[in-house]
């Protein structure tokens, strides 16, 4: 271990002033979308992300240039106290509920971000946007604002890093044909162009709409030909494999 300015990195890992980029990437990132309802169902799951961690670490130790961004949702933290709001104050709007909502992918988000303070230098980031050095082997993210989803921010990141894979891990193994709720003919597939991942979404995004992916993201993942994998997020050793470009179990969407 090496210290720079009070912090730890671990060896084979140069200090943040050798690795200061702004623009595109030399090296290869992989931006991994993490679901609040991974992070925290109903309440943190610490042995998910004990596990997660190790995982990470250890992705980041055989592939010494590689980079990570980890992009948390609010889970049953946002939904709990979505419904304390709407219960406290039933007028409240879908600006208030939604900026509730942000808040707690935040909360998420600091908790994941000093889980890897070794390797993770920048503040959190909550305007994907704005940030323009990727500082460090690991970047997190939260919530921007009302309107943008995860998704989104995930998408836009992916974009400002030339990141050529999204990884969305949420509470689905597979994206189905349609929705499996009121189609008894959906069936789960393997792969989609993006042309048929659009017919599925649908439109614009709202929040709290259930689509396996944000609409507005979709429509840009597709611009940027952009790899998108859904997979259980659960399923460490099948989220190892994605990482190590092995066979796994989930849905790649594009690139086209």
């Amino acid at each position: 271990m090496q210290a720079v300015n009070g912090i730890a990195f671990p060896a084979g890992m140069a200090p943040p002033d050798l690795f200061l980029y702004s623009g595109p990437m030399p090296d290869p990132v992989i931006v991994i979308s993490l679901g609040g309802s991974i992070i925290a169902p109903k309440g943190v799951d610490v042995g998910f992300l004990k596990g997660f961690q190790r995982l990470v670490e250890a992705h980041l130790s055989v592939e010494p240039r590689g980079k990570l961004i980890i992009v948390c949702g609010g889970g049953g933290l946002a939904r709990d106290y979505q419904a304390a709001l709407r219960e406290v104050r039933p007028e409240a709007t879908g600006d208030d509920l939604d900026w509730v909502g942000v808040a707690a992918t935040r909360v998420n988000g600091e908790l994941v971000r000093r889980m890897f303070r070794a390797w993770c230098v920048e503040d959190l980031v909550i305007d994907p946007t704005a940030v323009s050095v990727f500082a460090g082997r690991v970047l997190v993210a939260a919530g921007w604002k009302p309107g943008f989803s995860t998704d989104n921010d995930a998408v836009v990141l992916a974009q400002r890093f030339s990141a050529h894979t999204v990884i969305n891990l949420s509470n689905i193994a597979r994206v189905y044909s349609d929705d499996p709720r009121t189609n008894p003919d959906a069936r789960p597939v393997d792969r989609l162009s993006w042309s048929e991942m659009l017919r599925i979404v649908g439109g614009d995004w709202t929040p709290g709409k259930n689509t396996p992916f944000d609409p507005t993201a979709a429509r840009a993942a597709a611009q940027s030909h952009l790899r998108v994998v859904f997979a259980e997020g659960r399923n460490l050793e099948n989220l190892e494999w994605i990482l190590a470009g092995k066979q796994f179990v989930g849905t790649t969407i594009g690139p086209e």
